[in-house]
């Protein structure tokens, strides 16, 4: 006789979660975090996810999105944001939909929205937290039965730091008059006191956090000096860095060498002041950007 094992719930939640991730988004594999923090999710509980930009803070609700029984409502505090992440959905058969109600609808567009979260066509719902400050869109919300609630820039919660929105500060009680479904709060930047203020102003229930690193490699910061004021130009005005992917590891197409220095002896007649110019590669998700910034005459390099 052969005995077999059933799965375990936990790996039964994981082997879907990689399912849809691959089937649905296209990707081969989960982070670690990111698939924990996703099964927690599927839980049922409350999650405050800390993850630096760029690690894929949106999957964690995307992914298990998908499984859910209801809408999931997403409160951004940008349109730019809400667009971005509606427009990098992906597309095909199994593809989620997504709807956005903000002021920039015009009125037919705003009801063909509802419609479609009406009749359960869109599985996320992104909205401003100034919306909620609307009954209409509470109840309208309330109606359609969310199965999870997403805070995102949760950070603006926070009266300790600069991002503070104080539209965030309804969200707790609008939680609750939508059915008060699992919550789910993300950040790129929370220190210990700012977590426990979101989590106590947004009345999250024992909540389970996930906090990563904030290491980088795929961005850093090189100083230049010029002795020379035509070099620094010719430096400052140089073309556009290469493309490179905002995940891969710096790579010389991402790395632009600094121009030779000049021949001994040679000063600059417009300037004897040494110049930094200093370069910061920062990924997005096409290409990598670079700034200069130079010193005014007669300044110290920094």
């Amino acid at each position: 006789m052969t005995s077999t094992t059933e799965p375990s719930a936990g790996e039964g939640r994981a082997a879907r979660l990689r399912a849809v991730a691959a089937e649905v988004f296209g990707w081969d594999s989960l982070r670690p975090e990111q698939a924990t923090a996703m099964e927690w999710v599927l839980d049922g509980a409350d999650v405050l996810v800390v993850m630096p930009t760029g690690s894929g803070k949106s999957a964690v609700f995307q992914v298990p999105g998908c499984l859910l029984p209801g809408p999931v409502v997403v409160v951004s505090p940008l349109l730019a944001l809400q667009r971005d992440q509606i427009a990098g959905l992906p597309g095909g058969d199994r593809a989620p939909d997504a709807v956005a109600l903000n002021s920039d609808l015009t009125a037919a567009q705003e009801r063909a929205a509802w419609e479609k979260v009406r009749e359960g066509g869109a599985r996320f719902v992104y909205l401003a937290p100034e919306q909620f400050a609307n009954n209409e869109v509470v109840e309208r919300l309330a109606r359609a039965r969310p199965a999870l609630f997403v805070v995102d820039e949760a950070q603006c919660v926070s009266s300790w730091g600069h991002d503070f929105r104080p539209d965030y500060l309804r969200l707790e009680q609008a939680v609750r008059r939508v059915g008060r479904p699992p919550l789910l709060a993300l950040t790129a930047t929370a220190a210990p006191p700012v977590r426990r203020e979101i989590t106590e102003r947004l009345g999250m229930d024992d909540p389970r956090v996930m906090v990563t690193g904030f290491d980088r490699p795929n961005i850093r910061l090189e100083a230049s000096r010029y002795q020379d004021e035509d070099d620094r130009r010719r430096a400052v005005l140089a073309g556009p860095p290469t493309p490179c992917s905002s995940t891969a590891p710096r790579t010389p197409a991402c790395r632009r060498s600094s121009p030779p220095a000049p021949p001994a002896g040679r000063r600059s007649r417009r300037s004897q002041t040494p110049c930094t110019t200093a370069r910061t590669i920062r990924p997005t998700w096409r290409n990598c950007a670079r700034t200069r910034v130079c010193p005014a005459p007669g300044s110290r390099p920094r």
